[in-house]
């Protein structure tokens, strides 16, 4: 699927004064049954086109809405916003309303999973801190844990505020394609039509210029670091990691750490993937995902 078909599937809304892209499909067009709904949430620095290998399986039991983060893939990126963690988790409950979201099972990677936590570590403060019904949690391949996550250089040198900008401006896709193949468990299943899109995703709209404000998620991962991991310790609804073993990022010691604080929870580790499980093994990672939903 091309950057252009993939937009073509979706449609755009408009939460203040920014545009957000969004794909919701699935819904029963004669409304025989009212389907649950599951919202995908993607992580950094690609964009909701990441589960578009997964979202055929899904859609045949579940309404399934993805959005691009503010700043991410065809969503607007603004010279002038914070891009914290805060505002992005903001902006999603919005967007959810805005499309009649009630009630939902949340399912985010590697970024996502950050705006996940806040958004349970609102959930946890009691009724009337959250306007959606959240009904199960999968957090994949992410981690606030931020002392545990083994950081890429390209991480550290875009999160540092006088030094970012220069490496966004120098920032190819040559160094780009690097860099995500070191994330593959197999780097030769990372197609170079893949790598084309996700780079045409990533800079459209002005993307090279906010790669360095948003990567400050990293410092938030710090400053809020009891607030976050202190929310899923805390969590008590249904949750599942879904966990890429051969992750160099965030690997499955992370997943086995998040998993042994939260009692109840599930863990799930997909062989033969690595970071992006979702596209590396889409058919694994559907499955994973609804055997969990519909368990």
């Amino acid at each position: 699927m091309t950057p252009a078909s993939w937009e073509h599937s979706g449609s755009y809304f408009t939460i203040g004064k920014h545009r957000h892209f969004v794909v919701d499909r699935g819904r029963d067009p004669e409304q025989k049954k009212e389907k649950e709904t599951v919202v995908l949430v993607h992580g950094y620095p690609t964009s909701s086109y990441d589960f578009k290998d997964v979202l055929a399986r899904l859609m045949l039991h579940y309404r399934v809405v993805i959005h691009d983060h503010l700043g991410f893939g065809l969503s607007d990126k603004p010279a002038d916003y914070s891009y914290s963690i805060m505002e992005q988790a903001d902006r999603a409950l919005a967007l959810w309303q805005h499309l009649g979201i009630q009630r939902a099972h949340l399912v985010a990677h590697d970024y996502g999973t950050t705006v996940a936590t806040e958004l349970i570590a609102r959930r946890n403060l009691g009724a009337g801190f959250l306007p959606i019904e959240l009904q199960s949690l999968t957090l994949s391949n992410g981690s606030v844990h931020i002392e545990l996550a083994k950081l890429r250089m390209i991480q550290k040198l875009l999160r540092n505020k006088r030094i970012g900008p220069i490496i966004a401006r120098l920032s190819s896709k040559r160094v780009f394609n690097k860099n995500m193949r070191e994330l593959w468990y197999d780097p030769d299943a990372l197609l170079p039509d893949e790598i084309d899109a996700m780079w045409d995703l990533l800079t459209r709209g002005g993307g090279r210029d906010v790669l360095p404000p948003s990567t400050q998620y990293l410092r938030e991962r710090e400053l809020y670091w009891h607030r976050w991991v202190g929310a899923l310790q805390a969590n008590r609804l249904r949750t599942l990691f879904l966990w890429g073993r051969h992750d160099p990022i965030t690997g499955e010691a992370i997943a086995r750490v998040h998993h042994e604080e939260m009692p109840g929870s599930q863990l799930r580790i997909l062989e033969n993937a690595g970071h992006y499980p979702q596209v590396e093994t889409p058919v694994e990672w559907a499955n994973g995902l609804l055997k969990f939903l519909q368990g």
